[in-house]
């Protein structure tokens, strides 16, 4: 669930402080799809998100393009059913959401172990494998690590990297260590230098601006749509954030009060949202 340029299509909102606040269409869609697709086993007729996206005010045109643009990378496949086409999830987004949804509601934002264990990785690559390098470095941002030098990156917890070794052929040019402090190394510093943590921490304080006061988005029409632009704002920030222990952050953390924000708001869009979406969404058996 990562995409973070800009498109000519996206979604864009104000906050209260006149910031803008932009959303892909693939961001919103795969928010939708996590939330009203995912283990139902059916497949949704396009007019259907049409419908859902008109809420946000993502034209008919951004969204055919999307739904497109998504089944030919294989993450949605198409089915015509007389004059209509469906789209359902393949095993590949089936595997992204779930993934994606077990970090945004399974677990904590951050991790509440105390104890020093650590995991290196080192890496050197040809200098003409640029497409390995960034998958490589985009997987180990997603599993928590941050760069602590040209080629090195650093976890604060032990983390499992066989997946993503094995699973992008690099087990030749990867080495990985358990380790612990030695004398002279301040964790604090060591986290610091790795990861930006006044920009996690921007994120969250603007976050809890947007969405913690009485009315978080006037132009919303609907809890469906209110619960779409909240999921999407979460999922943005969350897939930047290594969780990284809290022992080793400021005491006033802002993503601990905004997990619990967003959970709140979460269950109290949903049950209309819910209707909501049982009254437009026009689907067939996957």
């Amino acid at each position: 669930m990562t995409e973070q340029a800009a498109e000519p299509n996206t979604k864009a909102r104000t906050n209260r402080a006149g910031e803008v606040v932009r959303h892909k269409p693939q961001s919103l869609v795969l928010a939708f799809l996590g939330r009203f697709v995912l283990g139902r086993g059916v497949r949704v007729f396009s007019g259907s998100f049409i419908d859902v996206f008109a809420r946000l005010g993502v034209s008919e045109q951004a969204v055919r393009s999307t739904l497109s643009r998504m089944a030919n990378r294989g993450l949605l496949d198409r089915k015509r059913s007389g004059r209509r086409v469906y789209f359902g999830l393949t095993p590949r987004c089936v595997d992204i959401l779930v993934e994606g949804g077990g970090r945004l509601w399974d677990a904590d934002v951050v991790n509440l172990d105390d104890h020093e264990r650590w995991t290196l990785l080192s890496f050197s690559l040809p200098e003409s494998w640029q497409r390995q390098r960034h998958d490589l470095r985009t997987r180990l941002s997603w599993a928590g690590f941050g760069p602590l030098r040209s080629g090195l990156w650093v976890a604060p917890s032990e983390v499992d990297t066989s997946s993503i070794v094995d699973e992008l052929g690099l087990a030749e040019h990867v080495h990985v260590f358990r380790a612990q402090l030695g004398p002279h190394t301040d964790a604090v510093q060591i986290v610091n230098e790795a990861y930006d943590i006044e920009g996690l921490a921007s994120g969250y304080r603007s976050f809890l601006e947007r969405w913690d006061v009485p009315d978080p988005v006037p132009e919303a029409p609907d809890d469906l749509a209110r619960l779409l632009l909240l999921i999407a704002e979460w999922m943005r920030l969350v897939r930047t954030d290594p969780r990284l222990p809290l022992v080793h952050l400021p005491s006033d953390w802002p993503a601990v009060p905004a997990q619990k924000l967003v959970n709140d708001l979460h269950d109290a869009y949903q049950g209309t949202a819910t209707e909501i979406i049982d009254e437009i969404l026009d689907c067939i058996p996957a």
